[in-house]
């Protein structure tokens, strides 16, 4: 019996709705990696795309065996999607890379360059961005500077998930069992060996961003509460603000009425405090609500993700 040939690289390629650009992908990546090996593996996960994504896949995947492909029952989202794809990985260093080709997958061997001379994680870091809204740079731009700063964990800034990994670090990965996932803080908090390629990122030319304003929000928190207990702490911070607060008031209403002998006109500054005290408890309830979600999302223990077909043997 012929004895299977280990993979060296594979390709984790998340898909939404890119019907449009998959014969360009597929052709840019299968000349980069082939350049590498002839053993890798193209990894498709098609997260519940509405269009004709599957067809397009399905077609390259019967004419390439280097192509595998994942079907999922549903969307399930762009990290769960990467993470279905380690979880089928094979290779001896992992590439994960977005479907829309706003990365570009030539980069790919000079990851691999950085892989050979001994790093576990290549990072790709843009230095540009082309095609984004100015409210979008600013944005992520904060957002990974103050992520920066409030975890305990170094998340390189102006990356991605446009990464090489070698195996050891994808079985890190997979050992950290949460539901809400966040792959590039989990690459960072495995502590390997790390750095970095520069590269300008491209505009998007076919279709429309899947992650909407609110996609992106919720990708944010989950960056945030799986790294950081700063909002907690944040929340026993505005405890004891309001706590002051409040206490100087009483101390005012006291002086008032029996030192200086004056009204105290009650409504107007009552209300005032009852909406102050009732603005922030809502904060501090929403930001332990949202921990305490987290935490009961992964005790239902319910399945990552569902496939409804796929050409990968079991």
């Amino acid at each position: 019996m012929k004895e299977k040939m280990q993979i060296e690289v594979s390709v984790i390629i998340p898909i939404y709705n890119e019907q449009e650009i998959i014969p360009e992908l597929y052709s840019r990546l299968q000349k980069s990696v082939s350049k590498i090996s002839q053993n890798y593996e193209l990894i498709f996960v098609n997260d519940g795309s509405k269009d004709a994504s599957i067809q397009e896949l399905k077609k390259i995947a019967n004419a390439d065996s280097h192509v595998l492909y994942i079907n999922f029952s549903r969307n399930f989202g762009h990290q769960i999607a990467v993470t279905a794809g380690l979880h089928h990985a094979t290779g001896n260093a992992i590439v994960i890379i977005d479907g829309d080709l706003q990365d570009p997958p030539e980069l790919i061997p000079e990851l691999y360059a950085k892989y050979k001379e001994g790093y576990k994680i290549v990072g790709a870091r843009r230095v540009s961005r082309k095609g984004e809204t100015f409210f979008k740079k600013v944005t992520a731009k904060a957002y990974y500077r103050i992520l920066k700063r409030i975890t305990n964990v170094d998340i390189p800034v102006d990356t991605g998930d446009y990464r090489l990994i070698d195996r050891k670090v994808v079985q890190a990965i997979l050992a950290m069992d949460e539901p809400d996932k966040y792959i590039r803080g989990q690459v960072a908090w495995t502590g390997f060996k790390t750095t970095f390629v520069n590269f300008e990122r491209d505009e998007r030319r076919f279709g429309r961003t899947g992650y909407s304003l609110k996609k992106m929000t919720k990708f944010a928190i989950d960056g945030i509460t799986s790294f950081s207990s700063y909002p907690l702490k944040l929340a026993s911070i505005f405890g004891f603000i309001v706590s002051g607060f409040a206490f100087c008031m009483v101390v005012y209403v006291l002086l008032s009425k029996y030192v200086f002998q004056t009204a105290v006109e009650g409504w107007p500054s009552l209300m005032l405090t009852i909406l102050f005290l009732g603005g922030v408890q809502l904060i501090c309830l929403g930001i332990i609500g949202e921990y305490l979600w987290r935490i009961m999302n992964t005790v239902r223990n319910r399945p990552l993700y569902i496939i409804e077909e796929t050409n990968i043997e079991s």
